[in-house]
C-alpha cells in the first residue's frame, strides 16, 4: 500500500466530498452520526449488500457500482412512500485504491444530490469486493405504504419496464462482445421510483419494489395480505430494446422472474385508476395495470389467452439452488 492511501485517508477523501447540511448535526469522522428528524414524521430505514460477480459483474465500472449501491436503497424507500434523507455507506476493498474510490463517489453522489440524500457515516475495510449501503427515509405516522395492505378487488399496477436487467445479465454471462447499451445501462444504473412512491401514499394500498423478480416479490405482497393474485404475463410492459432481442417465452421469463428492476408493483383499488394516471403523469413514470389481487393464495399467471402460464422458478434466491 502506497502512502496516503491508507483506511483514515479513504476516510478522509470520502468526508471531503460531503457538504454539510443543517439536518446533520453530526456527521462523517465520529462513532456515530447524529441527524435532527423534523417533526412529525417517522423514520424509515432500509439496508442492502451488493457484491461483486453477484449484483453487478465482474469489471463494472465504478461509478456505475456507487450509483446501483444507492439507487437499490432507495427503491426500497420509494415501495414504502418516503421521503429519503440519510445514508451510511460500508466499503469493503481488496486493495486501497483512491481511483475507484473516487470514481464510486462520482456515481454515489450524483444519485445521492438528485435525492436529497446526505451521506453521514459508514466504514471501509480490506476484503473481497462489497458495498452496503443504509437509507434513511421521513413518512407521515400512518402514511407509509407496506407489503400487507392488498385487498381483493384491488388493481395490480408496476412501473417502467420488466426484464431490462436481466436480459443485460444474460448477455454478460454469454460474453456478448456488444451488449445493448440500454439494456445494460438498466442493469448498471436502475431508477429508483421515489416521487412515485411518494404520489401513492395517498392512493396505493400496498407496494413492494421488484428486485428479486416479479412473481417472487408479489408472492411476498400476497403472503403479507393474506390474498392471491393474478397477472397476464404478456401485459408486462416491454422495452423495445427487450423486445427486439427475446419474445415469448423468453421473454415472459426475463419479465416475470429475472429480477434486479427496482421499479415497483402496488396495489391500488379498481375506483382509484384515475388516480394512479395522476400520479404516474406526475412523477413522468409510465405505469402498467398487469392483473388484481384476488380471495385466496398465490400468484396465479396466465398468457393474454387465459391459459395457464408456468416458470421453473418464481424469481432469484440468494440461498436457492442454482
Amino acid at each position: 500500500m502506497t502512502a496516503g492511501t491508507g483506511e483514515f485517508d479513504l476516510i478522509a477523501r470520502i468526508r471531503a466530498r460531503v457538504a454539510a447540511r443543517d439536518d446533520v448535526v453530526l456527521g462523517i469522522g465520529d462513532d456515530a452520526a447524529i441527524v435532527q428528524l423534523p417533526p412529525g414524521r417517522q423514520l424509515v430505514v432500509a439496508m442492502d449488500t451488493l457484491n461483486a460477480g453477484v449484483h453487478f459483474p465482474d469489471g463494472s465500472a465504478p461509478a456505475g457500482i456507487g450509483w446501483k449501491s444507492l439507487a437499490v436503497n432507495l427503491s426500497d424507500l420509494a415501495a414504502m412512500a418516503a421521503t429519503p434523507a440519510w445514508c451510511t455507506l460500508s466499503l469493503s476493498l481488496p486493495a486501497s485504491d483512491p481511483a475507484w474510490v473516487d470514481g464510486f463517489l462520482d456515481g454515489f453522489l450524483a444519485l445521492a444530490a438528485e435525492h436529497g440524500v446526505a451521506l453521514v457515516g459508514g466504514d471501509t475495510t480490506r476484503g473481497p469486493l462489497s458495498v452496503c449501503v443504509a437509507v434513511h427515509g421521513l413518512v407521515a405516522p400512518g402514511r407509509a405504504l407496506r407489503r400487507d395492505g392488498a385487498v381483493a378487488g384491488d388493481d395490480i399496477w408496476v412501473s417502467g419496464t420488466l426484464g431490462d436487467a436481466a436480459a443485460a445479465l444474460m448477455q454478460w454471462s454469454a460474453g456478448d462482445a456488444a451488449p445493448d447499451p440500454w439494456l445494460r445501462a438498466r442493469l448498471d444504473r436502475p431508477t429508483p421510483r421515489v416521487a412515485l412512491g411518494e404520489s401513492l401514499a395517498a392512493i396505493a394500498h400496498a407496494a413492494i419494489d421488484v428486485s428479486d423478480g416479479l412473481l417472487a416479490d408479489l408472492g411476498h405482497v400476497c403472503q403479507a395480505g393474506g390474498v392471491g393474485a393474478e397477472i397476464d404475463v404478456d401485459a408486462l410492459p416491454a422495452s423495445p430494446a427487450l423486445r427486439s432481442l427475446h419474445a415469448g417465452d423468453a421473454r415472459r421469463r426475463l419479465q416475470a422472474t429475472g429480477g434486479d428492476d427496482y421499479e415497483l408493483c402496488f396495489a391500488a383499488p379498481m375506483q382509484a385508476r384515475a388516480a394512479v394516471a395522476r400520479a404516474a403523469a406526475g412523477s413522468g413514470c409510465a405505469v402498467t395495470r398487469v392483473g388484481r389481487i384476488v380471495a385466496g393464495q398465490g400468484v396465479d399467471a396466465r398468457d393474454a389467452t387465459g391459459m395457464p402460464w408456468r416458470a421453473d422458478r418464481s424469481g432469484f434466491d440468494h440461498f436457492g439452488a442454482r
